[in-house]
């Protein structure tokens, strides 16, 4: 009842502000070519049918993990199913079935048991999808043991910390020269949720070090645009030639929470211009729908941005038109997918949202579409769909 009654309060607040607030700074998103017909759809309805097929058809025999794909592959991807769990948090927050309490318990002892009976592993940006989907889990529930897991994990996490490349963490503990996005913007996320659970100042002090890190080292300073890594090759270079979606959205995360925290307006300002500058890039998406960025690895990376915008969205500080542009945004991106990217009665979801799946759906891409589903149903209940 709790959850329930912060987020009624959350939507009140949201759309005081969408009275108060407006901007007109940035530029609109383009016109999209609306072929999909817009039709209602019951995206809470539909989230559930997609929970249900995909642990059904990617949870391992043993129960413990989601397996690579549908087609027998039962590879265990660690930081996939850190976001199995973060999907699966999703979908109990939304309904409180207790079911999915049972689901979530069960995949965060399957991750340790195949990561050899321990949650650390090589990569730090692995642990950090982990420890956010845990603390999430924590947060929802009150189990310790998600919090302990967490905690355990951040304790690992900041060992990847040194001076290469003027600060940072590490992409992994054999390559502590090289830093990236992904290893960094989720353990600013992550540093800022524990310092507002905890209050150590020790945890907003690494998340504010890291952010102007990050934001000095690998966000293009005209655009905003979120590189992906330095020194990959041991030459020092930043990698700008590698865009990808989820860098975007990770960075948002970053900004918007440290704007939750400290009520300092460039970090909201920085949230926006990304958000802003991701949706108008004919690279990361053409025609106003994400791109596809293929299967395994690439297949989470939209999702991992859709939770971010969202997360930009029920900031109640955001200008109301910032607002309203990420809000059509990612409704044109699930009404496409709704109508052109789900094969039914499979219920399997494809890696370019706009066109139908293959015969062959890895879990990461499946859980990718399930972010957005899940984005819609929580903005429904929102009453922010209009």
């Amino acid at each position: 009842m709790k959850r329930k009654a912060t987020r009624f309060l959350l939507s009140i607040g949201l759309l005081s502000s969408m009275l108060i607030f407006s901007s007109c700074d940035e530029e609109p998103i383009p016109l999209y070519d609306r072929q999909t017909p817009v039709v209602t759809i019951n995206w809470a309805a539909t989230a559930d049918s997609l929970q249900d097929k995909t642990y059904d058809v990617f949870l391992s025999t043993d129960g413990k993990y989601f397996v690579q794909n549908n087609t027998g592959n039962t590879f265990f991807n660690y930081w996939w199913n850190a976001h199995a769990l973060d999907v699966l948090v999703d979908a109990y927050e939304r309904t409180d079935d207790a079911a999915y309490v049972q689901r979530m318990k069960a995949l965060l002892n399957g991750i340790k048991d195949k990561n050899n009976g321990q949650f650390p592993n090589e990569y730090y940006d692995d642990m950090e999808w982990l420890a956010l989907s845990s603390l999430r889990a924590y947060d929802a529930t009150g189990d310790a043991a998600f919090l302990d897991a967490t905690t355990i994990l951040w304790t690992d996490i900041k060992t990847g910390l040194n001076d290469n490349q003027g600060g940072g963490i590490a992409w992994r503990k054999s390559q502590l020269a090289y830093k990236n996005t992904p290893a960094n913007a989720p353990a600013i996320i992550l540093a800022a949720r524990l310092y507002q659970l905890q209050e150590k100042e020790e945890d907003l002090e690494l998340a504010k070090t890291l952010y102007t890190w990050l934001k000095s080292t690998l966000v293009d300073p005209a655009t905003g645009i979120v590189w992906d890594g330095i020194n990959r090759t041991g030459n020092g270079e930043i990698d700008k030639n590698w865009l990808f979606t989820y860098n975007q959205g990770v960075f948002i995360g970053a900004a918007e929470e440290l704007y939750k925290i400290t009520g300092e307006q460039a970090y909201l300002s920085d949230a926006v211009r990304t958000a802003n500058t991701t949706m108008n890039n004919p690279e990361l998406s053409p025609g106003g729908i994400l791109r596809s960025e293929n299967q395994g690895d690439g297949g989470l990376f939209k999702g991992i941005l859709v939770r971010y915008l969202v997360r930009l969205v029920e900031q109640p500080n955001l200008a109301a038109a910032d607002r309203s542009k990420i809000i059509n945004f990612l409704k044109y991106n699930a009404e496409t997918l709704y109508s052109k990217g789900i094969h039914r009665p499979s219920l399997m979801i494809s890696p370019d949202w706009k066109t139908m799946p293959g015969n062959e759906t890895d879990s990461s891409t499946q859980l990718s579409g399930l972010m957005l589903i899940e984005a819609m149903a929580r903005l429904e209940e929102l009453n922010l769909l209009g």
